[in-house]
């Protein structure tokens, strides 16, 4: 937390008031920001004025209000200097350091991941896949987790019947179990993938969203058995961090489903 003798509290109102009207545009008034942020009206009366001259909110009719061109040219400034590779880099070195095992950073392109970035923990354990290269979203956490914006019969028309080459015993095979493991990620904010890749590895992804809410890429730890049995719970609380942090960076404002059960 900032020293109190820094902090500005009119500048933290504004936020607060940005914020709100984000979360619920066209929809509020000046009566009931104040009665939400708990800030007296003559004082909020001022702040939106000044947001309201700035062109930071709109007032539409009815007296409600909506986010302003200033704030669109601010996030259309940082959308533009935004580098995801980059941001991967900087910020999956902190969770390695937390876990100290494997992350890799993948896009979805059709049926398969593309792998753009790793980081490597101190494990001498050579993955099977680097970045550039691909492998069947089905058979991969970091791919199904990016599949979960489909739906079934979307699925079905990007898996056809020849797309379900098993690379273990445990590999995903057919559309009703994909579908299942997907939803499941879906429900709980992360994919599980045991053995489905190759034996003896486990993994754990978790999705990357942009400012529209959608699904960019994903990000997820890889280790071991021996590795996954005592740090599986620490690798998915982390790698829903990351891919929060991640996600911050790309201009997402809602909140992610971090199950920690």
């Amino acid at each position: 937390m900032m020293k109190e003798k820094y902090w500005v509290p009119a500048i933290e109102r504004a936020d607060m008031v940005l914020k709100e009207i984000s979360k619920y545009p066209h929809q509020l008034r000046l009566i009931d920001l104040s009665k939400r942020l708990n800030i007296n009206k003559s004082s909020l009366f001022s702040l939106l004025k000044t947001l309201e001259y700035l062109g930071w909110i709109v007032k539409d009719g009815g007296d409600v209000y909506s986010l302003g061109p200033s704030i669109g040219a601010f996030s259309s400034s940082y959308l533009s200097q935004f580098n995801l590779l980059q941001s991967f880099y900087k910020e999956a070195a902190l969770s390695v350091s937390k876990v100290n095992e494997h992350i890799q950073l993948g896009v979805l392109q059709k049926t398969n991941v593309v792998y753009l970035g790793k980081v490597e923990g101190d494990s001498g354990v050579r993955l099977i896949t680097d970045p550039g290269m691909q492998f069947p979203a089905y058979a991969s956490s970091i791919g199904k987790i990016q599949l979960i914006q489909y739906t079934k019969q979307e699925l079905r028309d990007i898996f056809s019947e020849g797309d379900w080459e098993r690379k273990t015993p445990y590999t995903t095979s057919n559309i009703d179990e994909l579908y299942e493991k997907v939803q499941t990620a879906k429900q709980s904010g992360y994919a599980i993938e045991n053995q489905e890749a190759a034996l003896g590895f486990h993994c754990v992804a978790a999705p990357v969203y942009n400012f529209e809410y959608k699904v960019i890429a994903g990000v997820s730890f890889s280790m071991t058995t021996s590795s996954w049995e005592f740090k599986k719970e620490a690798a998915r609380d982390e790698i829903i961090k990351l891919a929060d942090r991640l996600s911050q960076l790309a201009g997402f404002t809602g909140e992610l489903k971090q199950n920690m059960e």
